[in-house]
């Protein structure tokens, strides 16, 4: 059956999805790490670069969990369904979703439908240093 050779298929390309997720968020903890020594060597102003440190890993974590639960809805849709895979999927997307949200509640300051009253979305990396004065 047709279906039967498709399933190895698309299970390695989920399988590739979820090492690539892995793969930004590692990608996302070294960059972040790396632009908060620069940034705080530089500037000496390990405060702000703390903060933006937080953001950058933050952002790279949250697109790494993006990619990792749209691979456990591949692998769980291209399994056989049953009442146990359907219920562990549903839990891992809770879970995951839950961190998304607070991740993203962490990293703009406030609540995700407070956007539009707060003016623009998160800064990219690296903030602009400010000269003392």
């Amino acid at each position: 059956m047709l279906s039967n050779q498709i399933h190895p298929f698309v299970d390695r390309l989920a399988k590739l999805l979820e090492l690539a997720g892995v793969g930004i968020i590692m990608g996302g903890v070294l960059i972040a790490t790396a632009l908060f020594v620069m940034v705080g060597l530089r500037d000496r102003r390990w405060e702000e670069a703390y903060e933006d440190y937080r953001s950058n890993l933050g952002r790279g974590i949250l697109l790494g969990l993006e990619l990792l639960v749209g691979a456990d809805i591949i692998s769980t849709i291209t399994a056989p369904l049953t009442p146990q895979s359907v219920g562990l999927l549903a839990g891992i997307v809770a879970i995951r979703t839950f961190l998304s949200f607070s991740l993203e509640t962490e990293i703009e300051g406030r609540l995700p439908w407070q956007r539009a009253q707060g003016g623009q979305h998160g800064e990219l990396v690296p903030r602009t240093s400010k000269k003392s004065e």
